[in-house]
């Protein structure tokens, strides 16, 4: 994993979800497109943010340092990939 500067494109809303690995039982989570500076056509990533980097509020054009996380996982035959932002700091 390494940081990227990135700008926000969109930010989510900040919802909860049950999660056995929070000692409250639930995690906030809040899904970020992101996009390395550049022009239009530079990459783009949706990317989840959680737990109290889920709080900040984000605005679009932000500039942001995050490292991303990229996960592959099979459920029922099919792989799935996740981008998650492990650290986000605004700037």
């Amino acid at each position: 994993m390494e940081a990227r500067i990135l700008r926000v494109v969109k930010c989510g809303e900040c919802f909860t979800v049950k999660s056995e690995k929070s000692e409250s039982g639930v995690l906030n989570k809040r899904t970020l497109v992101l996009q390395e500076l550049g022009g239009k056509y530079e990459p783009t990533y949706v990317a989840t943010v959680l737990g109290s980097l889920a709080t900040i509020e984000y605005n679009e054009g932000d500039i942001v340092i995050a490292t991303l996380k990229f996960q592959a996982r099979e459920y029922n035959g099919q792989m799935f990939m996740d981008i998650v932002a492990a650290e986000v700091v605004k700037k």
